[in-house]
């Protein structure tokens, strides 16, 4: 089965009011096109077995905003029959502040466990706000991070650019355009002191996806893949490239490469 992915190197508008939310007809396509990503997934698990074993190193999935790890139950799933030490977050439903605490503390803690226990760096995993909670984390204590990968992460651009606003703000208490929000957001593509790669999607129905772009450099990189904002985590191209990324050697990670690794 051919990936609908590539590593590229995208340009964001230096504008962020041309950044809009994606069209509410990709929005309102959500729930279909997740089904259709998780028939392929089932469909694609005899093909994504042939995926490179893994290492045994740790790593932590994060749940996307308003989710808990029961989202993440297919990937770990995954990941786990691959051979890697893959662990939840267990820390509920993904409110952001509310739940990850003053400067991540909560992540950070749930991380410092499982370095403790596998006495090595952990690759950190996050879809939608996990990722970007991810990012977050990872340039606090870089020392227990191996690599990051987030998934459709809207980690920069316009945080106006999404249609869930409202829920966010409703739930999580946040403003999305706050000083501190804006902050985040001009951090957040900056390339981290480990390997990372962002996934997105031009048919995001949630988020904007220039707003899940990273700045790529040698280390850093963004892979397109062609699925809706929820079937990411059900997307049989994501599971492969995810698969491939953390099958990269501790010191000699490579950008994705479509051609050699379809």
């Amino acid at each position: 089965m051919p990936l609908a992915a590539f590593f590229v190197e995208v340009p964001v508008p230096n504008d962020l009011d041309d950044i809009a939310p994606p069209p509410l007809a990709l929005t309102a396509l959500e729930p279909l096109r997740t089904g259709v990503e998780y028939s392929a997934l089932m469909m694609s698990l005899p093909h994504l077995m042939t995926t490179p074993r893994g290492d045994g190193h740790g790593v932590l999935v994060l749940p996307g905003f308003a989710m808990d790890d029961d989202s993440t139950t297919l990937l770990r799933g995954f990941l786990r029959m691959l051979g890697y030490d893959v662990h939840p977050w267990r820390l509920g439903w993904n409110l952001d502040h509310k739940t990850t605490g003053h400067r991540a503390i909560n992540v950070m803690r749930e991380i410092d466990k499982l370095v403790e226990s596998t006495a090595a760096p952990v690759s950190l995993i996050g879809w939608s706000l996990g990722g970007v909670i991810a990012r977050d984390t990872a340039r606090r204590i870089p020392k227990s991070v191996r690599q990051v990968i987030s998934i459709g992460s809207p980690f920069t651009g316009n945080p106006n650019a999404t249609n869930v606003k409202l829920v966010y703000e409703w739930l999580s208490g946040n403003k999305v355009d706050s000083p501190t929000a804006m902050r985040r957001f001009a951090i957040g593509p900056l390339p981290l002191p480990m390997p990372s790669t962002s996934f997105y999607s031009k048919s995001d129905g949630i988020t904007a996806w220039q707003n899940c772009v990273l700045h790529a450099d040698e280390r850093s990189e963004n892979v397109e893949v062609a699925c809706g904002h929820f079937g990411l985590v059900v997307s049989p191209a994501v599971f492969k490239i995810v698969a491939n990324r953390l099958a990269q050697p501790l010191n000699g990670w490579q950008p994705f490469n479509q051609k050699t690794s379809s």
